[in-house]
């Protein structure tokens, strides 16, 4: 796509931001609501309403960002533990637009806007950065759910990345699906046609939550990719640093590829 000049690309901002605003405002105080609703009508008797609510919630902000989401593969039911490279808080939206998942997430996102309400109604497990009490009783509750067959879902890389490269796949998130001897599965997430836009959507050096969450409110209309890879078996034969390496072998791969 050819570029465009600093002042046509301003009007186009400016333009994206006087259209897509009315609609952020329509879904937060108009389909928010119908969520928090939703969430207390409680479970069908098939899967649970609230669930099925934050993810088509999911995917309309996605839509009010211009991010046309597609899902790639097929996401395993039961307890799983889900990991994906990770670079902004669009991360989570994306992947609960496609499957139920509770995240491992830094504590700090609890307060953020929009998005800290969406993951603590949607069985977020906060950590404490830093705090290795903090860190074992994650541990602890990842183990639980997965046993109860709840999906889990980490971002291995322990934190976000700027986008250019993948970061390297912590062993130590993957003790809980070796205790449990869960599945796990890997999951690529690629922004943009051929993940060009990685750099893009990551968080600027020193751009806060709200920064990133504005520029990006700006931003042309962009694909989304939410790709589920093979799943690795037997979690507890192949040990938390052959699954990290697996992990990551496969995430850098279908990037690759897209």
């Amino acid at each position: 796509m050819p570029a465009t000049s600093p002042a046509v690309e301003s009007c186009l901002r400016a333009l994206r931001y006087g259209y897509r605003l009315p609609f952020l405002l329509w879904h937060l105080f108009v389909h928010l609501p119908i969520v928090l609703l939703l969430i207390a009508v409680g479970d069908d008797g098939r899967r649970p309403v609230g669930h099925a609510a934050i993810r088509w919630w999911a995917r309309g902000l996605l839509r009010v960002f211009g991010m046309r989401v597609e899902g790639v593969g097929t996401p395993r039911t039961g307890g799983t533990l889900f990991v994906a490279n990770h670079i902004s808080w669009v991360d989570i939206v994306a992947l609960h637009s496609q499957h139920m998942m509770g995240f491992i997430a830094k504590a700090e996102i609890r307060g953020w806007p929009v998005v800290g309400w969406v993951t603590s109604h949607a069985e977020t497990i906060y950590l404490q950065r830093g705090n290795t009490h903090s860190l074992g009783g994650v541990m602890t509750e990842m183990s639980a759910r997965l046993r109860s067959g709840r999906a889990v879902a980490a971002f291995p890389e322990g934190g976000t990345r700027d986008g250019r490269e993948l970061g390297a796949f912590h062993a130590r998130i993957f003790t809980a699906a070796v205790d449990a001897d869960a599945t796990v599965q890997p999951v690529a997430l690629c922004y943009g046609d051929g993940c060009e836009a990685q750099p893009i959507v990551a968080f600027a050096p020193g751009e806060s939550f709200m920064g990133n969450f504005a520029r990006l409110l700006g931003e042309p209309a962009r694909p989304v990719r939410v790709c589920f890879l093979e799943p690795i078996l037997h979690a507890e034969q192949a040990g938390r640093r052959g699954i990290a390496q697996t992990a990551r072998e496969r995430v850098e791969a279908a990037m690759a590829a897209a």
